[in-house]
């Protein structure tokens, strides 16, 4: 059976608010998720989940030190990932902070590795984003993009 990995990092526990509404999306659509804390996991564990979907605080327009170092610690098995899905999504302390940036900074490390991602026509396109708490709308855009990732997963791995 396939499995999808959600993996954040959050200091003020915004991101992490963030990262269940995903787990809980990817749970509606019967696929087997984890959600794991960045200090949890090593990259090598990046290799037993068909998904893999990135949050992260905004930090000076992109992605947390913590989150790069996961991603370059993924180049000793560059290439392994091809084909898998990938998602990205941030939080930031105010509205022109870098949120797309650092969506965007996550999904170009993603395809780097040859990885699926899947746009969202309606919403927040690259992934979903919060100003400080996430309110309701960001809460379903990350519930959506679980959804999302898990079918699409679905569709690629039965």
């Amino acid at each position: 059976m396939a499995k999808i990995l959600v993996v954040y990092f959050s200091q003020t526990g915004n991101t992490r608010k963030m990262a269940e509404a995903v787990k809980e999306g990817v749970e509606k659509e019967g696929i087997e998720v984890n959600l794991k804390e960045l200090k949890d996991i090593k990259a090598d564990d990046l290799l037993k989940y068909e998904g893999l979907i990135i949050g992260s605080p905004t930090y000076y327009g992109t992605m947390a030190a913590e989150i790069k170092q996961l991603l370059d610690d993924s180049v000793k098995f560059h290439g392994k990932l091809d084909g898998k899905v990938g998602a990205a999504f941030s939080s930031s302390a105010n509205i022109g902070g870098g949120n797309e940036t650092t969506v965007l900074d996550i999904l170009q490390a993603l395809l780097i590795h040859g990885m699926i991602i899947q746009g969202d026509p309606h919403g927040d396109h690259y992934g979903p984003v919060a100003v400080g708490t996430p309110d309701g709308r960001s809460i379903r855009q990350c519930q959506r993009l679980g959804s999302r990732v898990a079918r699409l997963v679905k569709k690629i791995y039965g």
